[in-house]
This record gives structure tokens, C-alpha cells and sequence, in this order.
């Protein structure tokens, strides 16, 4: 198998309304696409780094410098026998886990049609149906949080995931929690809070969370593990897991009791693999959280969380809640009861649509 040519495109994208984080708010994509043709089919990957360097070190235009001027180089001309196998050989290359995984999960994709199979058995994927989760960015009021949790619980969503900062937490909690006392409720610091700030965490264990996601600093493994030992609401880590061995810490050493796998954060499909793999050995659950994603980049979310160990509900969730239109047909939807059906035909299962991604490119590269 070879890759005999690479096509990158920048495509804008206008979210359906503002997400608010703790770091920022987004109301408008910047979307890298990868393209690959392989011998007998092409695939699409999706580069989940963001147009600023908050959540991730990378960007966008890191992730593009990257991709043209040291993967693509690593890998021209060189025959592999699977996608498998395209991992060790960017592995020269230190960090930039966005645009390796953009780059390996678009091989996997093509691969996957070129062998006409799902990309989710062609990874080893088990479930056929997904439960869905939802998240909820900080709104201007308490009243407006309500009102969109209602709405998202009407829509079907099996679990709720708000976005939390310092002075933005219990109350709302604690409203959520009156109004709606049986839901499955979680929260997403976004790195937001330090370790002296545990207290006012502590205070959120009374309203029976399933986790705390990312409470302190990005790179601050240290701090949660001491953080878990005096929680006893789960700690889920995002940012923190980069690498298997930075996942096998965060388990041997109790840093958290869940983790979040994200295809970019890890860098593709097989380290995410074999970060799902010691999650399952040791008994922790994981679950696949959302990047703003396009459509593309929501199949391959879709598709590694089909994998065993995805237990819990993912922020997998219908193209309708972003986009006007996606760039994917037929649009991810979900069902009345917070469900995604894993789609069966070959690679992804869904088809990029050529002419609305053209309309939306604002800069392309070939890479032959």
C-alpha cells in the first residue's frame, strides 16, 4: 500500500450558535481537511487543532506547516502493509498529535474502503449502536443553561455535560440539578481550576456528578492525582493524555478514575487503540469527547467508539446542532432515544459532499 498523493483544504465553517469554554468562545471554524489516495480509493481525516493555541499547543496553521513540510515527506514514495503501520513512521516527528492524526486517520479511512469494510470493523469495533451525550457551553444566565438542557433532553441526549470556570459552577449545578434530579450529569473544567481551588470542587459532589472533567492545568498530572485523592466524584482527563504513557501514569498512579480519548489529542487510531486497551485492562472506563468536528471529523469519532471499552456516552452528536448544512451525506443524526446507529457501508460510511466543500475552501495544497 502507498499514499501517491495528499490534498490539504482549509474550509470556514459558521457554527449554528456561540460555545463558550472556560478558555474561549468559538462561533466560527476553521477546519484542516486531509485527503489521501491510496492505490485503489481515497480517504478523508479531519485536523481537530483549533484556530488559537488554548486548548492545544497546536493550530490550524502549525498543523499545516507539519503536514506539508515533515509527514508528508515521511511517508512519500515508502510502501506499508496497513494504516497500522503508519504511526511509527511519523514518529520521528515530537508532538503535533493533531496533524499525525488527521494524516493516519484518513489512511485508515481510505484502507477501509479499499478493503470495502466499515472503518469501525476494520479497527476491531464491537458496538453497533451508540448512546449520546451532549455538551453545553457557558450561557449568559442560569435561566438560559435550563433552557438549553431542556431542549437537548427533549432531542433524546442520554447525558448532559456543562462547561464550568471559577464562579460559574455550583449555581448552575445546583439549578440543574433542582430542576432536572435524575439526569446523568457531568462537568467540563477546561483546565480552569488549580489544585488550591479543590474545596469549591468538593462542593459539586453533592449533586451526585458521573465526573469532573479536566478540573486544573493541561499538563498538571500531578495535581489531579492529588485532586482525586480528595474527591470522590470521578476525575476524567482530557488534556492531560497525550500519549500511552502518559495514560499509563494517570492509571497506575490514580490520577483519574475515567478517560476521554480524543482520535487528535492521542494522535490517531493506533495509540487511541492501545490507550482504549489499558483503560480495559484496568477496569477505568473511557468515552470519546467532541472538538467542534465537521462531519468528517464526527464519523471518525463515531467509528473509534464503536471499540469495546467506550462505555460511557459520547459528545457525539447530531450535524444539526453545529451546522446549518455539514459537509457529510447523509448528516449524522440521532435518534428520539439519544442513539447513533454505526453506519455499515465502506470507510466512514458517509460521503463527503465534493460541492459544498469546494464552496467552503479558502486555501488548498496538493501534495504529490
Amino acid at each position: 500500500m502507498r499514499v501517491h498523493e495528499i490534498k490539504l483544504r482549509e474550509i470556514h465553517m459558521s457554527l449554528v450558535a456561540p460555545f463558550e469554554t472556560s478558555m474561549n468562545v468559538t462561533t466560527a471554524r476553521r477546519i484542516l481537511l486531509v485527503e489521501v489516495r491510496l492505490d485503489g480509493a481515497t480517504g478523508w481525516g479531519e485536523c481537530v487543532a483549533g484556530e488559537d493555541p488554548y486548548y492545544s499547543p497546536e493550530t490550524i496553521d502549525t498543523a499545516w506547516h507539519i503536514l506539508r513540510t515533515y509527514l508528508w515527506p515521511m511517508i512519500k514514495g515508502k510502501d506499508f502493509a496497513s494504516a497500522a503501520d503508519i504511526w511509527s513512521m511519523l514518529e520521528p516527528v515530537r508532538g503535533h498529535n493533531m496533524a499525525k492524526g488527521a494524516l493516519e486517520a484518513a489512511i485508515w479511512e481510505g484502507e477501509a474502503r479499499e478493503r470495502n469494510l466499515p472503518l469501525s470493523k476494520l479497527i476491531g469495533g464491537f458496538h453497533k449502536h451508540l448512546p449520546c451525550g451532549v455538551s453545553i457551553g457557558i450561557k449568559p444566565t442560569v435561566e438560559a443553561l435550563l433552557e438549553a438542557v431542556q431542549k437537548e433532553l427533549a432531542a433524546g441526549y442520554q447525558r448532559i455535560k456543562i462547561k464550568i470556570k471559577p464562579g460559574r459552577e455550583l449555581n448552575e449545578v445546583k439549578a440543574l440539578r433542582e430542576k432536572f434530579p435524575d439526569i446523568k450529569l457531568m462537568v467540563d473544567a477546561n483546565s480552569a481550576y488549580r489544585l488550591e481551588d479543590w474545596r469549591i470542587l468538593k462542593q459539586l459532589e453533592s449533586f451526585y456528578l458521573m465526573m469532573i472533567e479536566q478540573p486544573l492545568g493541561w499538563d498538571d498530572l500531578f495535581g489531579h492525582i492529588e485532586l482525586q485523592r480528595r474527591l470522590d466524584t470521578p476525575i476524567c482527563l482530557d488534556e492531560c493524555i497525550h500519549t500511552e504513557e502518559q495514560a499509563k501514569a494517570a492509571i497506575d498512579f490514580d490520577a483519574c478514575k475515567i478517560i476521554n480519548i480524543k482520535l487528535g489529542r492521542v494522535g490517531g487510531y493506533t495509540v487511541a487503540k492501545r490507550i482504549h486497551d489499558l483503560a480495559q485492562q484496568a477496569g477505568m472506563p473511557v468515552w470519546c469527547g467532541g472538538m467542534l468536528e465537521s462531519g468528517i471529523g464526527r464519523a471518525h469519532n463515531i467509528a473509534l467508539s464503536t471499540l469495546p471499552n467506550f462505555t460511557l456516552p459520547g459528545d457525539i452528536t447530531a450535524s444539526k446542532r453545529y451546522w446549518t448544512e455539514d459537509i457529510i451525506e447523509p448528516e449524522v443524526t440521532v435518534n428520539r432515544q439519544g442513539v447513533i446507529h454505526v453506519p455499515t457501508g465502506p470507510g466512514m460510511g458517509f460521503e463527503p459532499k465534493l460541492d459544498r466543500i469546494d464552496k467552503l475552501t479558502v486555501r488548498s495544497e496538493r501534495l504529490v
